[in-house]
C-alpha cells in the first residue's frame, strides 16, 4: 500500500492548498487529512470499490465522505491548479481519449444527460485534455464518446490562456472555427490538414513531433484503474478521479 501514498515532500505540496481545519467548534476534530488523501488515491490506483478499502485508512465511508466533499467544494481540482500553475506553455497538445463506462456507472435517471455515449464498442466517455510542453496536464473537460474531437476543442481551449503558445492537435482538429479561434487568441496552431482540404496550410512537422506528449500523458493516466475504466455515475466524480491521478503524476 505504501507505494500509493504520498511522501513527506510530496504531502508538503499538498498541504499548503487544503482548506485549514475549523477550530472554535464542538465535536470530534477532523480526521488526518493525509490518511483520507492517501485512501482516496488508492482506490484512484487499485480501481477497487469503496468498501474494499484497507482499514489502514479508516472507516470507507469516512473517506468517501471527505472525497465527496474535496470534490463539490473543488477541493481537488483546486489542488490540481495549484501544482500546475508553473507549466510550460509554450507548446500546448489538445487531444482526447476514450473511456469504458462499466456497468455500474450506467444505471437509470442518473446517467441522462451525462457525459456517457454508445459508440461500436459500446458506451464510452470521452476525456478531453490539455498537456504542456513537459506533457504536464493543463486542463479538461468531459463529453459523450461518440461526440467529435473537434466539437469540444474551442471550449476546452478557452479555459486556457494560450496566447503566445503553439497548439499543437492531430488532423480531426483542422475545422476552420478552431483554427480561426486560436489565432484570434494570438496562437499559433500546428495542426495538419486533412487530405481532402482544397487548400492545404504550411505544417511545421518538425514541431508537431512534440504532440506525443500528450499521447503519453494519457498512458500514465490509465495506470490509474478507476481512471482506465469508469466505474463513477457522477460526471463529477469521475472527473475528480482524474484530478486525483493527475496530482499523483505532477507530483511524481
Amino acid at each position: 500500500m505504501k507505494r500509493y501514498e504520498l511522501t513527506k515532500g510530496q504531502w508538503e505540496r499538498v498541504k499548503a492548498v487544503l482548506p485549514p481545519p475549523k477550530t472554535g467548534k464542538r465535536g470530534r476534530p477532523r480526521k488526518d487529512d493525509r490518511k483520507m488523501l492517501n485512501g482516496m488515491l488508492w482506490i484512484a490506483r487499485s480501481g477497487a470499490q469503496w468498501r474494499e478499502l484497507p482499514e489502514v485508512y479508516g472507516p470507507w465511508q469516512s473517506v468517501y465522505a471527505r472525497f465527496a466533499k474535496w470534490r463539490d467544494d473543488g477541493t481537488l481540482e483546486a489542488i490540481f491548479h495549484a501544482l500546475s500553475e508553473d507549466a510550460d506553455m509554450e507548446n500546448l497538445s489538445l487531444d482526447s481519449t476514450c473511456v469504458k463506462v462499466h456497468e455500474s456507472a450506467n444505471g437509470g435517471g442518473k446517467t441522462a444527460n451525462k457525459a456517457i455515449g454508445r459508440t461500436r464498442g459500446g458506451l464510452n466517455t470521452k476525456l478531453h485534455a490539455i498537456v504542456d510542453g513537459l506533457g504536464n496536464p493543463v486542463e479538461f473537460m468531459l463529453s459523450a464518446g461518440n461526440d467529435h474531437d473537434s466539437v469540444h476543442a474551442v471550449e476546452l481551449l478557452e479555459k486556457v490562456t494560450i496566447r503566445g503558445s503553439n497548439v499543437l492537435a492531430d488532423r480531426a482538429y483542422g475545422a476552420k472555427n478552431i483554427r480561426t479561434y486560436i489565432s484570434e487568441q494570438g496562437a499559433c496552431y500546428v495542426i495538419p490538414p486533412q487530405s481532402n482540404v482544397s487548400e492545404p496550410w504550411p505544417v511545421d512537422w518538425w514541431l508537431y513531433k512534440e504532440r506525443h506528449l500528450v499521447e503519453c500523458f494519457f498512458q500514465k493516466l490509465k495506470w490509474f484503474r478507476r481512471i482506465a475504466t469508469r466505474y463513477d455515475k457522477l460526471d463529477a466524480s469521475f472527473l475528480a478521479f482524474v484530478y486525483l491521478a493527475s496530482i499523483a503524476i505532477l507530483l511524481i
